[in-house]
């Protein structure tokens, strides 16, 4: 009992260490302004992060009709009817970092970045399902364009920048209400803030003030979505799950502030665009948005302890969305995604063969069209879930889950610009049984 008592508590200490660590580190991250270099997140309130932990993403995306990964639940914000096959309670925290080359048919650049991923916690409640409360990324802003003018023989440059990004709080609950059949609803809280600004850059040289223009977007509201899941066994190794998961069109308020203010030109990165002084600042105005209406269908086949395959068609009606002046209204998205997970012999001494190994691909025909072009986003899916030390007897065990995303958005053609990325998600799974008393020999 001893020798129990003292490997748990050195596992739980470990796998405390561990979470405390990426929940600082995802605390840090979450606090910086963004993590995208997407030129089209200028558009809309920012890039659309969706709901995806990283062991999702390395699928290719599919979730709608993934209710456990051979038996074992991981949770799945996306669809909260998954929460009722939760057995054992799970936390789950993530870091999520992204390369991105732009190119246009002049130029090219590159931008990395890192940021929080995600903290969820989930707890099973027996014959009254499963509940599921966590912080997620909603949306990122993060692009930067410039141009060269002069007025005579004095060249300054047009600069136009925006950061900053939305987070949604959210708390559900699902139940299987029928045998194989499970609903549930989320409640999320969704707040932000997003700026863009324009100003002009002369010469350090030169003595002049820069003016800069900031519009600064408050956001905030309360949003639902639900969801469905039914499973139908095919014999005794054989799972078959489909899903449903969407939302209504949802209103959010967003209050909008203009600041004018000057800054002094600098040599230095860290003096650079400090406002001096505020030279006018508006009114705040106040307007409501309404976000889009959402379906997602969702398949998956799966064997236990082998493998599951599944696949994922989504929509979402953006065309209702109350886009600023001189933006080209949001049109409606389309997706699917294909993918799955391999894992071949979770018993064998031969770690490798206990490794979770997942592949998936995905395309997106999305909201956006700029220049005559829709905007087209696909990308190939790779990852892997790494089980670590497991405690049999108090029911224990945690899993390090990576993903990688090789995508592109957009083209060099007609004036736009071509996005290739490579995103990278690590998240920390911790299942353990919470409030169960230890047993005692």
């Amino acid at each position: 009992m001893q020798k129990r008592f003292i490997s748990s508590l050195r596992n739980k200490s470990l796998q405390l260490l561990l979470a405390g660590g990426i929940l600082a580190s995802s605390t840090t991250a979450f606090a910086q302004k963004t993590t995208s270099a997407s030129p089209y997140s200028q558009l809309g309130i920012g890039q659309i992060r969706e709901d995806l932990l990283p062991q999702y993403r390395a699928m290719g995306g599919i979730n709608t009709g993934i209710r456990t990964f051979d038996g074992v639940y991981n949770t799945n914000p996306s669809n909260p009817a998954s929460y009722s096959a939760a057995r054992v309670s799970i936390f789950d925290a993530g870091l999520y970092g992204n390369y991105t080359q732009l190119k246009s048919t002049t130029r090219a650049d590159n931008t990395a970045d890192f940021a929080f991923s995600h903290i969820t916690m989930t707890f099973p409640m027996k014959k009254f399902g499963g509940i599921s409360m966590g912080i997620l990324p909603f949306s990122d802003v993060g692009y930067r364009t410039s141009s060269q003018e002069g007025i005579n023989s004095e060249i300054y440059n047009k600069v136009f920048t925006g950061e900053g990004g939305l987070t949604k709080a959210y708390a559900g609950w699902g139940v299987r209400v029928y045998k194989g059949l499970s609903i549930g609803a989320n409640m999320s809280y969704l707040f932000g803030t997003l700026n863009d600004y324009s100003r002009v850059e002369f010469p350090v040289t030169s003595g002049a003030l820069n003016p800069q223009r900031q519009n600064k977007r408050e956001i905030q509201g309360i949003i639902f979505d639900y969801g469905l899941q039914y499973e139908q066994p095919l014999g005794k190794e054989h799972v078959l799950s489909f899903g449903y998961s969407g939302s209504l069109n949802n209103d959010i308020k967003e209050r909008t502030t203009i600041i004018d203010t000057r800054t002094a030109p600098s040599s230095d990165p860290d003096n650079q665009n400090i406002p001096i002084d505020t030279t006018n600042m508006s009114d705040r105005i106040s307007r409501h948005l309404t976000l889009p209406l959402k379906h997602n269908v969702g398949v998956t086949l799966a064997r236990n302890g082998k493998w599951l395959v599944g696949a994922d068609f989504k929509y979402a009606d953006w065309s209702r969305f109350q886009v600023r002046n001189g933006e080209n209204r949001l049109r409606k998205n389309y997706g699917v995604a294909l993918g799955g997970q391999l894992t071949p012999d979770k018993s064998s001494l031969n770690y490798l063969k206990q490794v979770d190994y997942r592949l998936g691909f995905r395309y997106n025909k999305t909201q956006y069209f700029q220049a005559g072009e829709n905007i087209n986003d696909m990308a190939v899916t790779v990852g892997v879930g790494l089980p670590l030390a497991r405690t049999l007897y108090l029911g224990a065990f945690s899993k390090v889950n990576l993903s990688a995303e090789f995508g592109q958005m957009g083209k060099a053609a007609n004036g736009l610009l071509r996005e290739r990325y490579i995103n990278f998600n690590i998240g920390f799974t911790l299942n353990d049984r919470w409030f169960r008393r230890n047993p005692i020999d």
